[in-house]
């Protein structure tokens, strides 16, 4: 019966209907039904769009106002919602929001719960604003975690990674994305979309060049955060690089259908980045001219365009390059996202839509949060015995009448262009002087200017002294005050500590100096390394960068962050810049020589002991999966963390190997003289190789996983260049 006959029963006949089926009669279109399927419902919104509707659709707002339909649209987020004034993603209006260290500086974490929380955190808040009456603001797809891996360390965008290991940060953007999304079985809290894939890892020339490797290295490398964070961690949308690879621009690749799609199950958005769609004519000269290249996106799965793109498809339409139902496969995963995350739903079905009249960044959770991450990111780099006495950290603050605080940066917390406006912020400088109270006298000098912070260094008990880089650079888009800075749009050309004169100066005036490193990147400060007693190492832009660092300095918590990336001794280590093939010797896997420090390095106010490894099964099959266990003790006086990391390593194999794979750690609690055992979890399929032709340019599909017979070493201990503890398994393809 139809609808509009409904009106002209009797009451108690139409009451009884909908009783019967309420849901039924409830909705003017299939589409707002929030029972019908999924795939039903994106059907029927499709059915009922007009061409001009769904071109429109292809923006970052998939609105159809005509029918109803709200969609959202994206916002920056890596380290904390960017709502703020720096890269102006706040508009006129900027809105604080939580900010935590940047994404270098939570990969050193390493501590998959805690980035968890986190990527929770920031969603809550993301949808918090989007709900509250008070805002009404922002968008649910949050551009992040960076999935990018970190293979150069002069790259100009190291600090938004979570580090060079696959493993290692494919983990870490498998918890961030799942606590964006939250854990409500049928609605999203918000939608995370991965960038960028992929091998973007150069800033100069990244709109035009072309990052060239072999299939195995897709596979088993560059691809590896990727996969995980969509097949383990259900992300819902893909952000295209810039760049080609093998010659074809990200944004065309075949691989976005055939792997992306087609293997791992990615069904939501693809989009450009930022200009891209014009780039593939006039930079990476790719198509004659805007209707082929936007035709093209389409057809390779990208169904939400960030720059002008309307023009372009409604003449590749006219023309016959784009069919309507290529518009329609493209814009199904669109929809698909916006019914996951609530949109065409009554607001009482969607647990998110409900939300408190607080804002979330004032509470102390998210307070809580931000310290937290904050302390389990600092890496202690040295602390070298003095010539009287033991190491110079942790300082008793009982010892101290006068404190120094030194460096360019240290009475600030400086922002990057993709985090936010924190709803308040704590210096180095003001970390110190809350933590050590009226009864210290804490003194400043941004420089040696005339003399000056030599003086306060000579005159003080303690100095603290904050060096490293910029995150802007000092400067604009395409502007900084130095090679040695790097940021988007530049590459760094040097990688030496800028204000290495600065701690030379200082030691010599007061050896009883902690030189607190903040950076998103490596450093060569092969001085500073030998001669400092005391190195800590922290990125910028958390809200609780000088609480955490007080803390530590004064021997509230033992640090206990590890290097996610290897710091090399010069830049003479590296192989060329545009040389993606990470077997000539990049990371910790094919690294040559020594570094300055290596992947997973840090130390601790306490010491460990690794013992008594024990192997599951002496044979691990292709198909199954095999327990290592193995003791670890604080043989210390305080309590720490340690983080125990399990490397393979494949002896004799045919193929060519990485010298060393991550392949498990654990972020461990102790006691002093606490023992506890370790167990992870070895399965077969982690140790196959990816067996097919080295295709250039390829499709991302060619060839099989294959796991080779023969050993394989297992490694456990604290850093790659730290492992006390080994055994051997035999591997039954």
């Amino acid at each position: 019966m139809a609808r509009r006959n409904l009106k002209s029963l009797p009451t108690r006949l139409g009451f009884l209907l909908l009783l019967i089926a309420p849901q039924t009669w409830a909705f003017q279109y299939p589409f707002q039904d929030p029972d019908l399927g999924i795939e039903a419902r994106v059907t029927n919104l499709l059915s009922l769009m007009s061409r001009e509707e769904k071109i429109r659709c292809l923006s970052t707002v998939p609105d159809v106002p005509r029918l109803g339909v709200r969609g959202t649209g994206h916002v920056e987020g890596l380290h904390g919602l960017a709502l703020g004034s720096v890269g102006n993603w706040g508009g006129g209006a900027p809105i604080p929001t939580t900010q935590f260290p940047q994404e270098y500086g939570l990969g050193e974490t390493w501590d998959p719960d805690l980035i968890r929380q986190v990527g929770h955190a920031e969603g809550q808040e993301a949808r918090y604003i989007w709900e509250s009456p008070k805002y009404r603001r922002g968008g649910l797809v949050v551009r992040a975690p960076n999935t990018d891996l970190a293979r150069d360390p002069r790259w100009g965008r190291t600090e938004e990674s979570f580090g060079e290991d696959p493993y290692l940060t494919g983990t870490m953007a498998t918890a961030m994305t799942r606590g964006l999304q939250g854990d409500d079985p049928h609605y999203l809290q918000c939608a995370s979309l991965l960038k960028h894939f992929l091998s973007n890892s150069n800033e100069k020339d990244r709109v035009r060049s072309s990052s060239d490797y072999d299939l195995r290295l897709f596979q088993e490398y560059y691809s590896v955060p990727f996969r995980m964070a969509i097949t383990e961690g259900r992300a819902q949308g893909l952000m295209a690089a810039y760049n080609s690879v093998n010659g074809t621009p990200c944004e065309v690749q075949p691989f976005l259908k055939k792997v992306v799609i087609g293997l791992w199950g990615q069904d939501g958005i693809l989009c450009t980045d930022g200009g891209a769609l014009k780039m593939l004519v006039t930079e990476h000269k790719s198509f004659p001219g805007l209707p082929e290249a936007a035709a093209a996106s389409v057809k390779a799965g990208i169904n939400q365009f960030l720059d002008k793109y309307d023009a372009a498809v409604r003449e590749a339409l006219y023309k016959g390059l784009l069919a309507d139902a290529d518009m329609d496969g493209a814009l199904r995963g669109v929809f698909r996202v916006m019914i996951r995350l609530g949109m065409l739903d009554p607001a009482e079905r969607v647990p998110y839509r409900a939300v408190g009249k607080r804002d979330p960044w004032e509470g102390e959770a998210h307070k809580a949060l931000a310290l937290m991450s904050a302390k389990e990111s600092i890496v202690l780099l040295r602390n070298a015995p003095l010539k009287k006495g033991g190491p110079l950290l942790p300082v008793d603050p009982a010892s101290l009448r006068s404190v120094a605080v030194i460096g360019p940066y240290a009475d600030q917390v400086i922002a990057d262009w993709y985090g936010g406006d924190a709803p308040y912020q704590v210096s180095p400088l003001e970390g110190v002087q809350k933590r050590l109270g009226q009864g210290v006298k804490v003194s400043f000098a941004k420089d040696n200017e005339d003399g000056g912070a030599v003086r306060l260094a000579r005159h003080s008990d303690l100095v603290v002294l904050c060096v490293g880089n910029h995150p802007l650079g000092n400067g604009g888009w395409d502007k900084r005050d130095s090679v040695a800075e790097g940021k988007e749009s530049l590459d760094r050309e040097s990688m030496v500590l800028r204000q290495e004169d600065l701690v030379q100066q200082v030691l010599s005036a007061n050896p009883r100096t902690v030189v607190v490193v903040q950076s998103g990147f490596p450093l060569t400060m092969e001085w500073t390394a030998s001669y400092a007693p005391a190195i800590l190492h922290m990125t910028h832009s958390g809200q609780e960068t000088g609480t955490a660092l007080a803390q530590a300095i004064f021997g509230d918590f033992s640090p206990a962050g590890r290097l996610t990336q290897t710091w090399p001794r010069s830049m003479s280590q590296l192989p060329p810049m545009m040389d993606y093939d990470i077997r000539h010797g990049r990371t910790y896997m094919y690294f040559q020589g020594p570094p300055l420090y290596p992947f997973g390095y840090g130390l601790s106010y306490t010491t460990f002991r690794y013992s008594d490894l024990r192997l599951g099964a002496p044979t691990l099959k292709a198909d199954g999966e095999v327990k290592i266990i193995c003791d670890l003790t604080n043989t210390g006086a305080r309590a720490s963390d340690e983080v125990a990391q399990m490397y393979v390593r494949f002896p004799g194999s045919k193929i060519s190997r990485p010298q060393e794979e991550l392949r498990g750690f654990q972020r461990v609690s102790l006691a002093p003289g606490e023992t506890k055992t370790l167990t992870f979890t070895l399965k077969g399929r982690d140790l196959a190789y990816w067996d097919g032709p080295a295709t250039i340019p390829f499709n991302g599909d060619e060839g099989a996983w294959k796991v080779e017979a023969g050993k394989v070493q297992v490694l456990v201990g604290g850093s790659s260049a730290d492992l006390p503890l080994r055994g051997e398994l035999a591997i039954a393809p």
